[in-house]
């Protein structure tokens, strides 16, 4: 029987000092894992294998913020998933817990040997890492795998590395399912992630514009200075209750009203009455309709919306007569 949602973030440690003693002994894996692509459940794989070996819990250790979003801030490449969603893929693909560690000040200075005594020795128990083919770490991004070995000797736990994923002889990563995003191909995408892309988040209170004009959206803070995605597109939405309803959403700033610094995510749904504030949605990508794009008026952009949900509905019709 698979665990619930709340069972499962009862496994996500947050800080280093939420670390007991009971939570000592772990293999362990290291990195942002963004997405949770094949590449990255490739790893869980490997580490819940190893897990098993030794009888202990595989633990995967992440870091928030990001370590490039903390160098670059607003000019970090777009997270695919907020660090709830990460977390419970993390889980659900074969961890037993995560830790999520602060990345600040303190933490970029460690150096690497530091940060293996103290974080992976000290508090983790590590009896064995595994990494991937590209991992970095330390101030200076000074620890590899040679170094990790020579560790590995003199604190008695072992290293092993993971080779490349690679779909189409390209290696699969973050940075390629962005590019894919960008580009509208989401069916090359949902290959690389092994899912369809999707964001999931709690629907908010907007300035109830959409609602004057009938077509009312459901509004979700993306939580990120950047999204993956950009513009208006013909979505698939799964409510809480299970059901799945098609809608039209924006993804974007909205240039014409001007209040939005971060991107929002706002879906209609194209045959829904009902509340849904306050809910958990998740919504799926299918069709790029148009690019955002700011208008004169708002009558304009109230004019456009309606073509879009048109748009919507024809995607749609389009898609049942193909099958």
């Amino acid at each position: 029987m698979s665990r619930s949602v709340t069972q499962l973030l009862q496994q996500f440690i947050r800080g280093l000092h939420n670390l007991r003693p009971e939570h000592y002994g772990n293999v362990v894996t290291i990195g942002s894992f963004d997405g949770v692509h094949l590449g990255h459940q490739t790893i869980l794989r490997q580490l819940a294998d190893k897990a098993r070996e030794f009888q202990v819990p595989a633990t995967v250790v992440i870091f928030e913020p990001q370590p490039h979003e903390f160098f670059s801030a607003e000019q970090a490449p777009a997270r695919l998933m907020r660090l709830r969603e990460k977390v419970l893929a993390l889980l659900q693909g074969g961890a037993d817990r995560v830790c999520c560690l602060h990345f600040n000040q303190r933490m970029r200075s460690l150096s690497a040997a530091e940060f293996v005594e103290q974080v992976l020795v000290a508090k983790l128990g590590v009896k064995h890492l595994i990494i991937g083919d590209d991992f970095r770490f330390g101030s200076g991004r000074s620890g590899d795998y040679e170094f990790l070995m020579e560790a590995g000797r003199q604190y008695d736990f072992g290293v092993s590395d993971t080779e490349t994923f690679e779909i189409g002889d390209e290696r699969v990563s973050s940075t390629r399912i962005r590019q894919e995003l960008e580009q509208s191909h989401f069916a090359t995408a949902a290959q690389l992630l092994g899912k369809p892309y999707t964001v999931a988040g709690h629907v908010g209170y907007g300035q109830q514009l959409a609602r004057q004009w009938q077509v009312p959206t459901a509004n979700v803070q993306l939580r990120r200075y950047r999204s993956p995605l950009n513009g208006v597109f013909a979505v698939s939405v799964t409510l809480p209750d299970g059901r799945v309803q098609q809608g039209v959403a924006n993804v974007g700033v909205r240039p014409t009203i001007g209040d939005q610094i971060r991107p929002i995510l706002e879906v209609h749904l194209l045959e829904f009455s009902g509340n849904l504030y306050g809910q958990m949605i998740t919504v799926e990508f299918l069709h790029k309709l148009r690019e955002e794009q700011k208008f004169e008026s708002l009558e304009m952009l109230r004019q456009q919306i309606l073509r879009d949900v048109e748009a919507a509905r024809h995607y749609f019709a389009g898609q049942a007569q193909a099958h």
